[in-house]
């Protein structure tokens, strides 16, 4: 998102800049509204609360136990919620808006919160 920037100089970013930019733009905006921190700035070990839009709901087969995992996007990076031994959480579903705190780790290279708190959110403050 950057330094503040002149009324032109955002209407032109906006006419330039492509829509997947833009939407970035807005899940940054709306996660900053709800009070978490860019998926960007944290690190390994942190507590962090983030928030974003759902991009993909998968679950595995580990040793026995299912794991739900969610794929979080906020517009500057992704983090992976899991849940071990749940199939389903009513609610976190592909596209929906949510709010999740907890320890993140690196599993398997990736940033990943095991167990998070977590909070729907109206669609509105995702794409506001």
């Amino acid at each position: 998102m950057g330094e503040p920037r002149s009324w032109w100089a955002r209407k032109f970013h906006k006419l330039t800049a492509g829509v997947s930019e833009l939407d970035a733009e807005d899940l940054q905006a709306a996660a900053a509204a709800a009070g978490a921190a860019p998926m960007s700035r944290c690190r390994d070990r942190d507590e962090i609360c983030v928030a974003g839009t759902i991009q993909a709901v998968t679950v595995r087969a580990g040793s026995g136990a299912p794991n739900l995992e969610v794929d979080l996007y906020d517009g500057s990076g992704t983090v992976t919620l899991v849940f071990l031994g749940r199939r389903d959480i009513p609610g976190l579903r592909a596209g929906a808006s949510v709010k999740a705190s907890g320890r993140l780790t690196l599993s398997d290279g990736r940033p990943a919160i095991f167990n998070p708190r977590y909070e729907l959110l109206p669609v509105s403050s995702a794409s506001a």
